[in-house]
């Protein structure tokens, strides 16, 4: 597995070793140990995943403490371009973020950390997209940041009137009106 680490402390892009011939391809998603050696000490408990259109923003979501959420995101089908945001107030690159086009192609994987919120925008016809996450889902620990918030700058490499978005979604705070419960 390839590593590339970002100008985000933390925040890796792995890529597997795909094994391919006239068949089909192989390659090795996930090994624990191997994550636990070289990324980091995170012991995920559940995957997820979901199916999505083109033009779906899912984000920005983060869940506050103790809910905190790792993520190791990828995609199995499609394309989308996939976003974290820095939001530990003891990091140099808080209010930051990076970006990463992850497909079925590439087949290149996302580490998110504690302490990020995170996001996704799908740009192929549909994208079926797959998480592992560190910790359970909180409804009363949920909350998220605004898609288009003036202050973040994210480049979403779709037209705005193109994006669809949950009630949810539509409705959350700016990132100047966030407290961050993240050291």
């Amino acid at each position: 597995m390839k590593i590339t680490k970002t100008p985000i402390n933390e925040l890796i892009i792995l890529e597997p070793k795909i094994f391919g011939d006239d068949r089909g391809y192989f390659i090795e998603s996930f090994q624990e140990k191997w994550f636990i050696e070289n990324i980091s000490n995170t012991k995920f408990i559940q995957d997820n995943e979901s199916k999505s259109s083109k033009g779906v923003l899912r984000g920005l979501h983060f869940q506050i403490p103790p809910f905190e959420q790792a993520k190791l995101v990828r995609v199995i089908e499609g394309e989308v371009l996939d976003v974290a945001v820095d939001l530990r107030k003891n990091s140099k690159t808080y209010g930051k973020h990076y970006s990463v086009i992850l497909n079925s192609t590439n087949k290149k994987q996302f580490f998110v950390p504690r302490g990020f919120a995170h996001g996704f925008i799908v740009l192929s016809n549909t994208a079926i997209f797959s998480y592992k996450v560190d910790n359970l889902y909180s409804p009363s620990h949920d909350s998220g940041l605004a898609w288009n918030d003036e202050d973040l700058k994210i480049d979403w490499k779709i037209n705005s009137s193109l994006i669809k978005l949950s009630e949810k979604d539509k409705i959350q705070s700016k990132f100047k009106d966030f407290v961050t419960p993240f050291s």
